[in-house]
């Protein structure tokens, strides 16, 4: 059992990106080919270059909503909300609650049940139906087909806890922490690795005879969620709703038959495919939830190479990444990258593991 404390490394604070590279594919890549060992840098852009003949890339077209709001209390204090729904913490909630048409939120400050928190500027207000530690459920003054326009319109976009102030206002920040193929409405986090994506570099992939498909995993918040006990001992970690559609399935499954090699862009897509593949590597479960905790000594059914960008310490998402890299070789690429001033997490640079 792989203590998440074992996956820590120190980085200087500056090196975590506010704001992603301008252009996208002008990030930094770190390539690591597992078999010889070997460590190239390049740019993004050039990762056609790099990647095995026939491959397909697989990318995550969920979309990230505005899924912060600011309400106001009965005192007139502040309380900031983060909408949950339309993820599968959404889908899980039991039929009783959907027919109450409650929302699951996150809260930064303590609710009491039955109290009115209210969206001036809209004038709509929500009730706060139930508790559960820092989430609630709370009850919309108007009709829930309606909470996507009030979101658009009065939410903001939520960045990682790790970003304190970032230099982007709220519209400019709405298309740059999406990526250019977002589709599928319901993620409250972007999936960072495909943010490195331009038409350019899809045209340039396609060029080289590479194919790329479509999926879909939606982030949910635990994704920044440290790794518990329970988590440990359970070996599942928070819920996420994903989907592939029977096209992509069909090619997906042809292409893994044909042993041409698969190619995850992000932990999220890892996720999607090792939670649809059986132990013989095809897709049987094309959509659900998954609690899937990938971590050292996981054997892949599915997903042959990574793109990933370079992730906290101590999270799901890096022990994910030291099954693919044995932790002391992956920290030795981590501090070789942070040597170069790669940027960090989100918005930063990224790594290409063959």
């Amino acid at each position: 059992m792989s203590s998440p404390v074992k996956f820590d490394y120190k980085f200087p604070p500056e090196l975590i990106a506010r704001a992603p590279a301008a252009p996208r594919d002008a990030a930094r890549l770190l390539i690591y080919d597992r078999q010889t060992g070997r460590i190239t840098w390049d740019s993004f852009r050039n990762l056609a270059e790099h990647l095995p003949p026939r491959s397909v890339v697989v990318l995550n077209e969920t979309k990230v909503i505005p899924a912060r709001l600011t309400l106001l209390k009965a005192s007139g204090g502040k309380v900031k909300i983060l909408y949950l729904g339309k993820t599968s913490a959404e889908r899980s909630v039991k039929a009783s609650e959907r027919q109450a048409k409650t929302i699951r939120v996150l809260a930064n400050r303590r609710l009491s049940i039955g109290s009115l928190l209210t969206l001036p500027a809209a004038g709509v207000h929500f009730t706060v139906r139930k508790a559960a530690g820092k989430t609630y459920l709370l009850e919309p003054s108007f009709p829930l087909a309606k909470l996507s326009q009030v979101l658009r319109k009065f939410g903001e976009t939520p960045l990682p806890p790790y970003i304190k102030h970032s230099p982007l206002a709220e519209r400019k920040l709405r298309v740059e922490y999406q990526t250019i193929f977002a589709k599928r409405q319901g993620s409250v986090a972007a999936p960072t690795a495909s943010l490195h994506f331009t038409q350019r570099l899809l045209r340039a992939i396609k060029r080289a005879g590479r194919d790329t498909v479509f999926v879909t995993l939606h982030v949910n918040l635990g994704t920044f969620a440290p790794v518990t006990a329970e988590n440990l001992k359970s070996g599942k970690l928070h819920a996420e709703y994903y989907e592939i559609s029977p096209s992509a399935a069909k090619l997906l499954s042809r292409a893994k038959n044909e042993g041409r090699p698969i190619v995850a862009v992000g932990t999220t897509v890892v996720r999607a495919l090792e939670s649809a593949a059986d132990e013989n590597g095809r897709l049987v479960r094309r959509s659900g939830e998954t609690r899937l905790f990938i971590r050292p000594r996981y054997k892949f059914k599915f997903v042959d190479l990574l793109i990933t960008n370079f992730h906290v310490p101590r999270s799901s998402l890096l022990m994910l990444v030291s099954a693919f890299v044995p932790w002391p070789k992956l920290k030795a690429l981590y501090r070789a990258a942070i040597r170069r001033k790669f940027r960090l997490f989100s918005f930063g640079d990224g790594m290409l593991i063959k």
